[in-house]
């Protein structure tokens, strides 16, 4: 049967895929359309199954909050490349995943990623050419709780802060400033007994070898760790927009506390493997054979 170009069109609207892949499946099934489709869907999952070890560092970070602002969940989907981080059906796609964990209560990319959402995910694979993934997922709120988000420019930097009471304009300012400084914890005393006593230990280190006798080092090193202490506490640091003011006498100015945030920044903690470009291309070859 010959195939014509109207089917070829046909079947990459039905199925995103290139034109090469459909005028071959077209070929395959003798240009019985629903039968291409069903043999092009093997080979997709297929060859979304031989990309999936690749290293997803690249990405966007999709955030759903209520009307009222009492729950906000927050997503980050990866994908290969910063390119393919632009696509608009990957867009979308991230768009979707927040919504589906907002509408579920799904903290597990696990849990999220079944059924629809998973089918959606490999034929994208396929249609763009990438491996991508949902990384993580954040929830915060509660009937009594204001949930304020910031999300940067470029959708790669993102916050939820979880007030004690809803005031817009300060919710935002404080996401800001989160996503900026990145604070470790919201008050000193959350920063966890070990991550202080190893701090305390390198402090200790580098004020011995000053030569100065025990009770200066002590001095020395309590110094340092209530600098450190102020620095990695949210409510202790200068407000990013006005360093004359700490956070947390902003907080108390509107009789507000926070009760706690998340912040994700795409591809953080994720080591890429860096390919040979000629090794990679001449791969890529081998796969097509």
């Amino acid at each position: 049967m010959v195939i014509t170009a109207s089917m070829v069109k046909e079947l990459r609207e039905r199925t995103g895929l290139g034109m090469m892949d459909c005028k071959a499946a077209l070929s395959d099934a003798d240009g019985d359309m629903e039968l291409a489709i069903e043999e092009l869907r093997k080979k997709s999952a297929l060859k979304a199954a031989k990309k999936s070890g690749r290293t997803t560092a690249n990405g966007l970070i999709g955030i759903k909050v209520a009307d009222d602002g009492s729950k906000g969940v927050m997503v980050e989907v990866n994908i290969e490349t910063d390119f393919a981080a632009k696509n608009k059906k990957f867009i979308a796609f991230v768009e979707k995943i927040a919504t589906a964990a907002f509408q579920q209560d799904l903290t597990d990319p696990k849990d999220l990623l079944v059924g629809e959402l998973e089918e959606e995910r490999k034929a994208l694979v396929q249609e763009i050419g990438e491996n991508m993934n949902v990384r993580r997922i954040a929830c915060l709120g509660s009937k009594d709780s204001y949930v304020a988000t910031y999300i940067h420019t470029d959708n790669r930097k993102a916050v939820l802060l979880e007030l004690s009471g809803k005031h817009e304009e300060l919710g935002k300012d404080l996401a800001m400033h989160v996503t900026a400084i990145n604070p470790l914890v919201v008050e000193t005393s959350d920063v966890s007994t070990q991550l202080l006593a190893k701090e305390r230990e390198i402090y200790t280190a580098q004020a011995e070898e000053s030569g100065k006798p025990p009770e200066i080092v002590e001095k020395m090193v309590e110094g340092r760790v209530r600098k450190y202490l102020a620095e990695v506490s949210f409510v202790e640091q200068p407000f990013v927009k006005d360093g004359n003011i700490k956070v947390g006498q902003m907080l108390s100015e509107k009789n507000i506390a926070c009760k706690g945030f998340v912040r994700f920044e795409v591809g953080e903690g994720i080591e890429v493997v860096e390919e040979d470009f000629a090794s990679e291309v001449a791969a890529q070859i081998k796969d097509l054979g």
